[in-house]
């Protein structure tokens, strides 16, 4: 696990604790995300039943993946709410023709809320876009809302002036198991520079 690093380290964000995990392993990525926080401190989407793929996920409390193919101008935005809620978005460059990865259509996840902490994870195969032997690049962010205090923006890695998480200089590489029965992780090699 590796942490995740608010764009302002705002005093009311002393409290929270975010970290994020990313496991390349045979064309499925698994992405993991523990959440610790006081009871009430931050806002939760509604809850929707069913949970559906939704747009305009990222205007409250969200967890996303950026996920890219070196060398190519092309990425993909994962985007779960912690009611399930979910959407995968294909970009042809940085914010370019944003829509939704139709071809995409569910997300498992799963998800564990108690008082103090929230897991959230999902997985995803990729390996019709990304060959399984391939590295990956990743950025893992996350929009947190708290009553009173708005948006905070969060990522292994912040590159740019203002939050921006299509920013690829934030991605990290990840490259896929080596050996029989392993896996690989990513996190970033450097600590944000906030």
């Amino acid at each position: 696990m590796q942490p995740l690093r608010p764009f302002e380290p705002r005093p009311e964000l002393a409290a929270l604790q975010l970290d994020g995990e990313a496991i390349w392993s045979d064309g499925l990525l698994q992405v993991r995300f523990v959440l610790r926080s006081p009871a009430n401190a931050l806002r939760w989407p509604e809850i929707t039943l069913p949970p559906a793929r939704r747009d305009g996920l990222w205007q409250s409390t969200c967890f996303e993946a950026f996920i890219a193919r070196p060398a190519s101008s092309a990425y993909w935005e994962v985007n779960l709410a912690p009611n399930g809620d979910w959407n995968v978005y294909a970009l042809s460059a940085y914010r370019e023709n944003l829509r939704p990865a139709e071809e995409i259509t569910r997300l498992p996840y799963g998800l564990r809320r108690t008082q103090t902490a929230l897991e959230l994870s999902f997985q995803l195969a990729l390996n019709p876009w990304i060959p399984a032997e391939d590295p990956l690049e990743l950025s893992l962010t996350a929009v947190l809302e708290q009553p009173g205090h708005g948006l905070s923006y969060w990522a292994w890695l912040h590159s740019a002036a203002q939050p921006d998480f299509h920013n690829r200089a934030s991605f990290q590489l990840l490259h896929p198991q080596e050996t029989s029965g392993g896996s690989a992780t990513c996190g970033p090699e450097s600590t944000s520079s906030l």
